[in-house]
């Protein structure tokens, strides 16, 4: 008789995910009184559903569930068994290895772990997983729409093995614990391939390791589907359809500003003109265009490759960042001469791209020649639509995001399984377009302060991010507590 005080099931000797998938149904957990529950789908072939009960050695209770439940608990299981992922080192990395550290890294129940938290980061939508070495171990924890949650911790006794088994599969020097690395794993799930960056930094406790995944080949969106208002929409559209001039986005890091990019770029006609992209790392692949990476370990930057693919004949520049004066130097200058230049940079408003430009060694003169308009942005999460209600939030917030206390209905999301409780599911964008008009233009050529070039821009039609904010809250997509999270008040 099976121990009815199991949590988890594995895939027993002898059975496979596509036994099971073919069939469409799943061995799910033990009841209380041994019996071994099976999720099947409505169109099922139950013929050798006994097939299992042999297996586990426990009698049969039968549950219905959707075809969807059923594959992912398939895929959920085969995870935790470590067949579902296929998990490849970078080819292009180094091979130095510690021997006994790979052997701990290859206990079957660090690979099923590893394996696991994969695809449940997958599953859930995470941008990225963090392993923390803390005082009393590993902690695991995943990105969800931009907010740590907790993620499933690793087996007790083997935190040092896991770190020891991403670095493996990084090709990362796993002797070396003194010193940041940065490395690559590619993943095969079905019929889809991620890349996931790794990060690892030395910290008081042991090494902190961070996996971004990003999606091989992922489709960029366009910029109707970004959450912009229509009347921003259309003037940003307009704008990424100049002939010249630099076009900027702005916000901290992760706000979405290469994706905004990108749906800029997918508006240009690849098949008439030379568009070239320089990047770190490159994160959407689009056909007809030219994209470069930066490769930082074989020294070189946005400048130098910048300088080399002006020689290319391009007609179009998307710049990754604008990190250093000469980057600076060489977009106003490709600008200035006849082409359209995307880029980005780290700043908290749309009005805070021009100082920057100027801290970065460009004349004021040429910033007000060459830029045509700063979109700034940040990223909040939706109410989840599957459990969203009426509720209140407090006046004291409606107050500091509204500029003024109003009574209005207002939604948030309640929790369900859906949306792992957290009452959020996926991200829209807030919104701030500078416009630089004529009156803006002889306002930065003068060297006008911050709050008189913001006042002018908003004078001149920019809507705030936190107008954009209480626009979204009044129509249900976000909450009061999540744009003031992201909106300085």
């Amino acid at each position: 008789m099976p121990d009815s005080t199991r949590s988890s099931l594995t895939l027993a000797e002898g059975l496979s995910r596509e036994f099971l998938l073919h069939r469409l149904f799943t061995p799910r957990r033990y009841a209380e009184d041994g019996t071994l529950v099976v999720a099947a789908a409505e169109e099922a072939l139950l013929d050798d559903v006994d097939e299992l009960s042999f297996l586990y050695r426990a009698p049969i209770a039968l549950e219905r569930a959707s075809r969807e439940e059923v594959e992912q608990l398939i895929e959920r299981l085969a995870n935790a068994s470590g067949q579902a992922l296929e998990l490849r080192a970078d080819p292009d990395a180094g091979d130095d290895f510690t021997t006994d550290a790979r052997n701990l890294a290859s206990q079957p129940p660090v690979i099923r772990y590893v394996n696991l938290l994969v695809r449940e980061a997958y599953d859930a939508g995470a941008s990225d997983i963090h392993l923390e070495a803390t005082r009393t171990g590993l902690t695991t924890r995943f990105r969800l729409d931009g907010v740590l949650s907790p993620a499933p911790e690793p087996p007790a006794g083997l935190q040092l093995a896991v770190v020891s088994r991403v670095k493996l599969l990084a090709q990362l020097d796993i002797a070396e614990r003194r010193r940041p690395q940065d490395g690559r794993i590619r993943v095969r799930m079905e019929a889809r391939e991620l890349d996931l960056r790794v990060s690892t930094v030395p910290t008081m406790y042991g090494e902190s390791v961070v996996l971004r995944l990003l999606e091989r080949g992922g489709r960029p969106v366009g910029l109707e589907e970004l959450g912009l208002d229509p009347e921003t929409l259309d003037a940003l559209a307009r704008l990424a359809d100049r002939p010249h001039g630099m076009i900027l986005a702005t916000g901290p890091t992760g706000s979405g500003k290469t994706t905004t990019l990108y749906a800029a770029l997918s508006r240009r006609n690849a098949a008439e003109q030379k568009i070239i992209t320089v990047e770190d790392p490159i994160e959407y692949q689009l056909p007809g265009i030219t994209q470069v990476p930066v490769h930082r370990e074989a020294g070189t930057s946005f400048a130098t490759v910048l300088r080399s693919i002006l020689r290319q004949d391009p007609d179009v520049l998307m710049i990754g960042e604008m990190r250093d004066g000469e980057t600076a130097e060489l977009a106003v200058q490709s600008a200035m001469t006849g082409h359209l230049v995307f880029s980005t940079l780290h700043t908290n408003d749309a009005v805070g791209a021009i100082p920057r430009l100027l801290d970065l060694g460009v004349p004021a003169y040429l910033a007000a020649a060459t830029l045509e308009g700063v979109l700034a942005q940040r990223l909040v999460r939706r109410i989840c639509p599957d459990c969203r209600k009426a509720g209140r939030a407090s006046p004291e917030a409606v107050a500091a995001l509204a500029g003024q206390a109003v009574d209005v209905e207002l939604f948030r999301g309640a929790g369900c399984r859906a949306c792992r409780g957290t009452g959020f599911r996926s991200r829209v964008g807030l919104f701030e377009l500078l416009r630089v008009t004529d009156p803006v233009r002889d306002a930065i050529a003068r060297g006008a302060a911050h709050a008189e070039l913001r006042k002018l821009a908003v004078v001149e039609g920019m809507r705030p991010l936190r107008r954009d904010g209480w626009r979204k809250v009044l129509a249900g997509i976000t909450t009061v507590e999540e744009v003031l999270r992201v909106v300085e008040a």
